[in-house]
């Protein structure tokens, strides 16, 4: 357990190192751009879809808090950034910031009673938040436009120079921007001496109690983190949208980031960009195939990793690598 209490300092080539995957990511994102270049949309979904799938593996896969309403600070992110831009100001650099505060400030409260609890009760306390969140956005039409959604939100050039395109291009490379740039900041988090102490606390929380780790407060600053990156995916998704619809506060948004990080595996970051590409992806075309049995597909998908993946398809891919640098000493 003392590895968790310690960060290892690096040396300057290590630390030149540490940025290739920051390079691998923006390299992914420029093939992405060129490998869709008539479907930049659904490219862009996906850079948010990974932000999002990031943020849940910072609370379940290092906090290890089990959650099934992370969409309410997705959705509270996107419904907060909308109103901005509809009432106040279209600056989606502003936005971006309302909606992470958005989504931190939901996350906080909501982690005092979802930290205070253990098990299902905690699960279901965090499945009601987002409930009664979409809820409200339901019954509150003359702010959210209720069942109808809000539109009409209109974001101003990015620097005052870059206009959000018809095509998407300036939206996708600003997706892209940001998703760089909360993975950086993810990175370092998990393997900073914070990270490490989340870590231990999801292993043994009552032997880092016993040294003297304040666990609730702790763990409620990573909710609260996780919360602010899911309520900057949901800003993301209202710029470049411009709408939001109350599925963004639904179960259904929550299970599918949770599958998705099921599928790319759990607590390695690059597990929620894994398997966040390959649910949408499968999810894209398989519905275009057969729109109503789509869900069978991944379902079957899901299955395979659980039984033969346990550790998602990262932790398949990390195995195999290990065996392979085994086999050749």
């Amino acid at each position: 357990m003392e590895h968790v209490l310690v960060a290892q300092k690096q040396s300057p080539a290590s630390r030149a190192v540490s940025v290739l995957p920051e390079v691998g990511l923006c390299i992914a994102g420029l093939l992405l751009f060129y490998v869709m270049p008539e479907d930049l949309g659904f490219a862009t979904r996906i850079l948010i879809g990974c932000l999002f799938a990031l943020s849940l593996d910072l609370v379940l896969g290092y906090a290890g808090i089990v959650t099934l309403g992370h969409a309410a600070m997705f959705g509270i992110g996107a419904y907060a950034a909308g109103i901005f831009a509809v009432k106040v100001s279209g600056d989606p650099l502003l936005g971006l910031m309302v909606g992470a505060a958005a989504g931190a400030m939901v996350a906080a409260i909501s982690g005092l009673l979802v930290l205070r609890s253990h098990g299902l009760t905690s699960v279901m306390i965090t499945l009601a938040i987002a409930q009664l969140l979409a809820e409200v956005a339901s019954k509150w039409r003359s702010l959210t436009g209720g069942d109808d959604g809000l539109s009409g939100i209109a974001t101003s050039p990015l620097f005052g120079r870059f206009e959000f395109d018809f095509l998407g291009q300036t939206g996708y490379f600003y997706a892209l921007t940001v998703l760089i740039l909360a993975f950086a900041f993810l990175r370092r988090l998990v393997r900073s001496p914070f990270g490490l102490t989340t870590v231990g606390i999801r292993e043994d929380r009552e032997r880092m109690s016993s040294l003297g780790c304040r666990v609730n407060r702790h763990l409620t600053i990573v909710y609260a983190i996780g919360g602010a990156l899911a309520g900057i995916a949901g800003a993301l998704s209202a710029q470049i949208t411009q709408v939001v619809g109350l599925t963004s506060l639904g179960f259904s948004h929550s299970a599918e980031v949770l599958v998705m990080l099921v599928l790319g595996g759990t607590g390695r970051l690059w597990g929620a960009i894994v398997g966040t590409l390959a649910f949408m992806v499968v999810h894209h075309y398989a519905a275009a195939v057969d729109p109503f049995r789509w869900m069978f597909v991944i379902g079957g998908l899901l299955l395979v990793v659980v039984l033969f993946m346990p550790g998602g398809i990262t932790g398949a891919i990390a195995t195999l690598a290990q065996r392979l640098k085994g086999a050749n000493k």
